[in-house]
C-alpha cells in the first residue's frame, strides 16, 4: 500500500527544533573528529569521495520521508510505567521512545571519552561513536520503527570513515600483488617480452634489454582507491533499486571482484604503455585519467551483472502471472 505524499515541512515545529537541536549537540560534542575527518578528505586522495557520502545518505534519508512523517508517535514506556500501567501494544503506523537508546547512547559517549583520554583508546572508534551516536539517538527518540526507516543511511556514513593507514596499508598489499602477478602473465604473452613479477615490483625486458626502472605497483595503483569508492556506490545502488534480497546481496559483493579486475586492467594498460610507448606516459595526467577510465569500466560490468540477473532470474509470481490464460466457459 503506497503511502500519501508527506514533506518533511509536515514536522514543524517540534520535530524541526529536535532535530536541530540534537544535531547541534552532537556536532558540538564530536566538532574535534568532525574537522578531522573533513581535513582528510581534503588531504587525502584515497578519501575525497568522503564528501559525497554525507549527501547519499540524505539522499537515502528524503527517499523514506513518507514513512518518517506518518509514523504517530503515542505515549512514553517511563511515564506509562511510573503511572503503574503497561504500555499498550503498537498499532501500525505507530511507534514510541525506547529507552534502551538511551543506556546505548550513554554507553557510546562513554566509550568515546575512553577513546579520546585513554593511552590504549583507539583512534578509529572516534567518528565511528558519532555515527553510533546518531543511531542511538534515533532509537531513543523514535524506536524500532524509526530506526528501521533510517538505519541504512546512518551506517551508509561509515563510507566516509578513513581507515587506520596501517590497516589501509595492510589491505593494498595482497591487492597490489595480484594486479601486479596478473598482468605480468599477460605481459608475457607479448612477442620478445619477458616480465617477471617480484611482489608488487614487474620486471620487464623488451627484446632484449631490460627497461629501467622496473615498474612498481604503488599504493595508489592498489585499486583499494576504486574499491572503497565503489564499494559504496555499490551499496548505494543496490539499496535504492528495487529487487529481490539476493540479488541485492549478489550485486553488493560483486563490487570486490569487479573493482579488482579493473584494476588489473589498470596495471596492465599501464605495463604495455610503459613498453611500447615510454614511461612518460604512465605518469601525470596520462596516469590520473586511465584511473579515471576505470570508473566507466566497473559501471559498465556492474550494469551488465544487474541486467543478466534482472533477464536470466524471473520471480515466480511474475512467471505465473504472465502464464495466466483467460478462457470462456461455453454457456
Amino acid at each position: 500500500m503506497s503511502l500519501p505524499g508527506r514533506r518533511w515541512g509536515e514536522l514543524w515545529p517540534h520535530g524541526c527544533l529536535k532535530i536541530v537541536i540534537l544535531g547541534a549537540l552532537l556536532g558540538f560534542l564530536f566538532r574535534g573528529e568532525i574537522e578531522r575527518t573533513i581535513s582528510l578528505w581534503m588531504t587525502d586522495p584515497n578519501w575525497s569521495h568522503g564528501f559525497l557520502i554525507p549527501l547519499f545518505s540524505l539522499y537515502f534519508l528524503h527517499q523514506k520521508r513518507r514513512e518518517i512523517v506518518s509514523l504517530e508517535y503515542v505515549g512514553d514506556p517511563l511515564l506509562d510505567l511510573l503511572q503503574g500501567r503497561r504500555p499498550p501494544p503498537l498499532l501500525p503506523g505507530q511507534t514510541r521512545a525506547n529507552y534502551l537508546g538511551l543506556l546505548l547512547l550513554l554507553f557510546t559517549l562513554a566509550l568515546y571519552i575512553f577513546n579520546v583520554v585513554s593511552p590504549a583508546g583507539y583512534a578509529y572508534l572516534r567518528p565511528i561513536s558519532l555515527i553510533a551516536a546518531v543511531g542511538t539517538v534515533v532509537l531513543f527518540l523514535g524506536g524500532w520503527r524509526l530506526l528501521r526507516c533510517t538505519w541504512l543511511p546512518t551506517a551508509f556514513l561509515v563510507f566516509a570513515i578513513p581507515l587506520p593507514q596501517r590497516y589501509y596499508v595492510g589491505l593494498t598489499m595482497p591487492m597490489r600483488h595480484v594486479s601486479a602477478t596478473v598482468a605480468t602473465a599477460v605481459l608475457n604473452l607479448v612477442h620478445d617480452l619477458d616480465a617477471t613479477a617480484s611482489g608488487a615490483i614487474i620486471e620487464v625486458v623488451y627484446q632484449g634489454q631490460r627497461l629501467e626502472p622496473a615498474l612498481d605497483v604503488a599504493e595508489a595503483c592498489s585499486g583499494m582507491r576504486l574499491l572503497m569508492a565503489f564499494l559504496a556506490l555499490g551499496v548505494a545502488m543496490a539499496y535504492l533499486h528495487e529487487r529481490p534480497t539476493w540479488q541485492r546481496v549478489v550485486l553488493l559483493l560483486s563490487t570486490i571482484p569487479i573493482a579488482i579486475l579493473c584494476n588489473i586492467v589498470r596495471v596492465t594498460t599501464t605495463g604495455f604503455l610503459y613498453v611500447l610507448a615510454g614511461r612518460q606516459y604512465t605518469q601525470g595526467i596520462y596516469h590520473d585519467a586511465l584511473g579515471l577510465a576505470m570508473l566507466p569500466l566497473a559501471f559498465g560490468l556492474y550494469g551488465l551483472l544487474a541486467w543478466f540477473m534482472g533477464s536470466l532470474f524471473v520471480e515466480e509470481d511474475d512467471a505465473v502471472g504472465e502464464s495466466l490464460i483467460v478462457r470462456r466457459h461455453p454457456a
